[in-house]
């Protein structure tokens, strides 16, 4: 075991087959990446396919925070996964962060004759790595073009289409991702989850905005392409497929999600640019560093988006969300609420707890009581929400993803 690993983080594995539904009593071995042979922890998944290792080690915490830093802040985990009638996975390079817990969604496809089971490697971190350098775009895009296809409102888009590599490689593979596993994937391989809060909420709302912007614009089909966005750093942001995400940043993608930066009579999403500005310098753009340093400094997120592209920047909402059955209601739903609101909710959950059987059936009579409370509560629990049992915003929407996703593997079964 490598010495400089002093300090400690965690990483929760998330196991579900391919009919989206959690994998119980999935056997899971963890070894360090480079030491495939040395196992240092095993387990099995709960009922909810999920498995918690606590106490991981990793280098210390300092390493993520110091930009003087030139030595790798985070520890690099391989985890080998097997269930009964399932090909086994396994995925190396899961970074491991001190004091964090990186979260790993694996899915397991069902035995096929000679297969043999997926292998994922994930690429090495952007602020640790050599990626190259974005290409300057004009923050604000010309839509009267002669051609020029254009959304006729912000929307939140249920999926972003990714196209794994440069626009013009014919051969890089086309992924449909969720618009906010798109956003929780890109903020993980682009900023480091031990930052401060308000740096990671300026960083997200600046990633949001830009592939609002490609949403919006539809820049790539105009030009003849069938995708959203791609993964090129030089093009667009970092997606990597199959890599963990952080749990302090999933969490602010959740709360912020339906959000994006605007300027003044200016109805498109602002193509917000950025560069680590440690090895590479640009002006007027954020650097991912800096936003640290006034993040340490006690800015806010809009404060240090302002500081780097105006005081005309603003924040703005969505005005719709696709692929959810019904709106947020715009208040909290808790002891004593009732109403289709509260229905809706209790049936979304039933259905819910047909597959996570953790979660207790409950009467949809529109009247939130004691056991849809828990019911609530239980769902935050699998789902890394704070366990209120109120259902705000974030919890909202996560009931609404997880349900869609679950009714629609139901349609096509």
């Amino acid at each position: 075991m490598d010495e400089n690993l002093i300090d400690n983080g965690n990483l929760q594995i998330n196991v579900t087959g391919s009919n989206n539904r959690p994998i119980r009593n999935a056997t899971v071995s963890i070894s360090y990446t480079g030491e495939p042979d040395s196992t240092i922890e095993e387990g099995t998944t709960d009922m909810s396919g999920q498995l918690l290792e606590r106490g991981l080690k990793t280098p210390p915490i300092e390493w993520s925070l110091n930009v003087e830093n030139i030595r790798q802040p985070y520890a690099e985990y391989t985890i080998n996964v097997s269930a009964d009638g399932y090909e086994p996975a396994n995925i190396s390079g899961i970074e491991v962060l001190a004091d964090t817990t990186s979260i790993q969604n694996v899915n397991l496809n069902p035995i096929e004759p000679g297969e043999e089971g997926s292998n994922v490697v994930i690429p090495g971190h952007t602020l640790y790595e050599e990626y190259p350098p974005k290409i300057p775009e004009s923050e604000v895009k010309p839509v009267d073009e002669s051609g020029e296809i254009v959304l006729s409102r912000v929307v939140v888009p249920e999926f972003v289409i990714v196209h794994d590599g440069a626009p013009t490689d014919s051969t890089a593979q086309n992924y449909y991702v969720t618009y906010r596993d798109y956003i929780k994937n890109v903020a993980s391989s682009e900023i480091y989850a031990t930052w401060p809060e308000q740096t990671i909420i300026a960083n997200v709302l600046a990633i949001m905005s830009f592939t609002l912007n490609r949403v919006y614009t539809e820049w790539y089909r105009n030009k003849g392409y069938d995708f959203t966005i791609t993964s090129s750093t030089a093009f667009d942001h970092k997606w990597i497929y199959d890599r963990n995400i952080f749990d302090s940043i999933s969490n602010v993608v959740d709360n912020i999600f339906n959000q994006y930066l605007s300027r003044p009579n200016v109805k498109q999403p602002i193509l917000t640019q950025y560069c680590d500005g440690k090895r590479v310098q640009c002006p007027n753009w954020m650097t991912q560093w800096g936003s640290k340093t006034l993040g340490d400094n006690g800015y806010s997120a809009i404060e240090i988006l302002r500081n780097y592209y105006g005081s005309s920047m603003y924040i703005n909402t969505a005005e719709q969300i696709s692929g959810v059955p019904a709106s947020w209601p715009g208040y909290n739903l808790d002891i004593g609420s009732s109403g289709d609101k509260v229905r809706q909710l209790q049936e979304q959950l039933d259905r819910i707890a047909e597959v996570y059987t953790a979660i207790p059936s409950i009467i949809t009579d529109g009247i939130y009581g004691e056991a849809t409370r828990e019911a609530v509560m239980q769902f935050q629990k699998i789902f890394g929400l704070p366990q209120t049992g109120i259902v705000d915003f974030r919890t909202w929407y996560k009931i609404s993803q997880i349900y869609v996703g679950i009714t629609r593997i139901a349609e096509l079964n």
